[in-house]
């Protein structure tokens, strides 16, 4: 107990899924932590829930894709808490489409929100962070970074310029002497809302998307969150975590 106490993190996409496990596991902790998502309801109550179970977090709406809102969130962080120290970039979403299928508007959505929404969230994130003496900034990319899948055209897209972005992030943190680490975790099939709903609509059970690796659950990823989040990591910078069983070498 006790890996990041007295951290201020903000997790995006936080009302469920990875980003819900993440929040909790960080406030188990000892972290503070701002819980961001479009899902108001669903967020402010797993705030809530957490709140109650002892741990320290509070909810903020915020769209990712949005300049305004994340300037706005920063500033109310700034103005509550004068520090941030670690940054989950975890919002993400899918439709399925083929390359040949992908309209350009899904294209640009599926960008905005993990792609746009990374970099919006570390511009804006970065100065406070180094004000506070540095930090851990950890963006979720997805294996579908480093395998082929026709069907998750857009996502892949979307997930792959999250892994050359953070590389890029953590060289000019280190060489402004900012002392924040940036790297990526590539989750494989993990047991999430949006696999559900996902392999729903193909029609499958979700246990056929990897039937010899198995599913993961949010938990595995967010204790390698919180791994990258603490200072147990502080040697650990722009490299990527594949959280995936062995799936993306098979």
């Amino acid at each position: 107990m006790g890996r990041v106490t007295d951290k201020v993190a903000l997790v995006t996409g936080a009302s469920q899924g990875l980003g819900l496990a993440d929040a909790q596991v960080l406030a188990r902790e000892g972290a503070t932590v701002i819980m961001t998502d479009i899902r108001d309801a669903e967020g402010e109550a797993a705030a809530a829930a957490i709140r109650e179970g002892g741990g320290d977090a509070a909810y903020l709406h915020l769209d990712v894709s949005s300049e305004a809102e994340w300037k706005s969130v920063l500033a109310e962080i700034r103005e509550r808490h004068g520090r941030l120290d670690i940054l989950v970039n975890n919002a993400g979403m899918v439709q399925m489409a083929t390359p040949e299928d992908c309209s350009l508007d899904a294209f640009r959505l599926h960008n905005a929100v993990m792609n746009e929404g990374v970099f919006l969230g570390c511009r804006e994130a970065i100065p406070l962070m180094s004000e506070s003496g540095g930090g851990s900034i950890i963006n979720m990319s997805s294996t579908a970074s480093h395998l082929g899948y026709p069907i998750f055209f857009a996502y892949s897209a979307a997930k792959g310029a999250v892994r050359s972005m953070t590389k890029a992030l953590a060289v000019h943190c280190q060489m402004n002497g900012y002392n924040i680490r940036v790297n990526s975790l590539h989750p494989g099939a993990i047991d999430t809302p949006m696999v559900e709903n996902t392999t729903s609509t193909l029609g499958i059970d979700k246990k056929d998307i990897s039937p010899v690796v198995g599913l993961g659950t949010p938990e595995d990823v967010a204790n390698v969150v919180l791994f990258l989040a603490s200072d147990e990591s502080r040697f650990v910078n722009g490299t990527e975590i594949l959280i995936d069983n062995a799936l993306s070498i098979q």
